[in-house]
Formats: C-alpha cells, sequence, structure tokens
C-alpha cells in the first residue's frame, strides 16, 4: 500500500501564499480599495501576525497581486487559443477568452488595481501582459493566411477592446456578454470562416 505524505512545507507555504493572493484580489474586486494585511489575512485564513511571513507590508501585497494577476490572465487567453485547432477557432478564442475577462469579477480587479496601484508598479507587467497576448493572436492570424498578421491583431484587439468596454456602460447603453460577442462575431465571423 502506498504511504500517503503530508504536503512539503513548501507546498503548503505555496498554498498559503496562493490563498492570501486570491484573497486579496476578492477584496480589490469588491472594494476597489487596496487590500490591507488584517483583510487579507482573515480571508485567507490566516492569523494577522502569520500574513507577515510573506508580506512585509500592504505595497509588497499588492505588488504580489500585479505579479500574479497578468500572468494568470494572459494565460487563460493562450490556454483558450491553444485548446482549439483551427486557425479562425484560435482567433475566435482570443476574442472570446478577452470577453470573458471583461464580463468577469476579474475586470473589477483590473479596474481597482489601476485607482490604487501606482503607475510605475502596473506600467512594466502590463506591457508584458499586452506582449504575451499579442503572440498567440499574431501566430494563430498568420497561420490562418493574414498577409499582415500584427496590424490585424492591433485591429482585433481595438475591436474586443471597444465592444468589452460596452459590457461596462450604463444600463441604457450597456451591452450583455452574448451580445457583445454577437458584434464581434458579424464583423469577424466572415473573415475567421467561422461556421
Amino acid at each position: 500500500m502506498p504511504r500517503i505524505t503530508a504536503p512539503t512545507v513548501a507546498a503548503q507555504r505555496q498554498q498559503r501564499l496562493r490563498s492570501l493572493l486570491d484573497g486579496a484580489r476578492a477584496i480589490l474586486g469588491e472594494t476597489r480599495a487596496a487590500p490591507t494585511l488584517t483583510a487579507t489575512a482573515e480571508r485567507a485564513g490566516l492569523s494577522r501576525s502569520g500574513i507577515y511571513r510573506y508580506f512585509s507590508c500592504a505595497e509588497d501585497l499588492l505588488a504580489a497581486v500585479v505579479a500574479d494577476v497578468f500572468p494568470d490572465w494572459a494565460g487563460r487567453v493562450r490556454d483558450r487559443v491553444e485548446a482549439v485547432e483551427a486557425p479562425g477557432e484560435k482567433v475566435w478564442a482570443y476574442v472570446c477568452a478577452n470577453i470573458d475577462l471583461f464580463a468577469s469579477s476579474e475586470q473589477d480587479v483590473a479596474s481597482a488595481l489601476s485607482e490604487v496601484a501606482d503607475q510605475h508598479l502596473l506600467e512594466e507587467p502590463m506591457r508584458a501582459f499586452h506582449a504575451e497576448l499579442q503572440v498567440p493572436l499574431v501566430a494563430a492570424l498568420t497561420e490562418h493566411g493574414e498577409p499582415r498578421p500584427k496590424l490585424m491583431a492591433e485591429t482585433i484587439e481595438s475591436a474586443v477592446l471597444r465592444i468589452a468596454r460596452s459590457l461596462r456602460e450604463p444600463p441604457d447603453r450597456r451591452l450583455g456578454k452574448d451580445e457583445a460577442l454577437a458584434v464581434l462575431r458579424r464583423l469577424l465571423g466572415g473573415y475567421l470562416d467561422l461556421a
């Protein structure tokens, strides 16, 4: 019979760190305020003193959230693109993944970060995030036969961003997620040879 062992100290530390980061993200999204160490520890189920093993101050916690958020979002988009085969479907998966992010509570986190974090803290992670997002989109467009894949990628990103903003408009102008995707499908469906 195999021996069941307890998680290693490193694995436990990683789990606690994940809980802290998830807690801080939830607080950001719910309150639109920078998470305090005390509130984050409470949300993660740690003692108040326990969080100091991970972060020395609220600014360190916020920096860690920024470092965690953007790669996570890029990974979600990349995973959706890689899950399909046809180039046009890859581009469409990119569009859908971005709209899903904009429609989710993650957009509340992004908005809160833009309000509470120093811009110098956000500049490099945001630049890297947008550059990373370009890679699967440009590759899919190239595979699709697009002669100017970078220009088309920028054009698609602009359209996605414009439509995504409509998800957060006042109620009289707001689009639902399905409506937003329908607009983008009308715009891109023929070009992408979508069924």
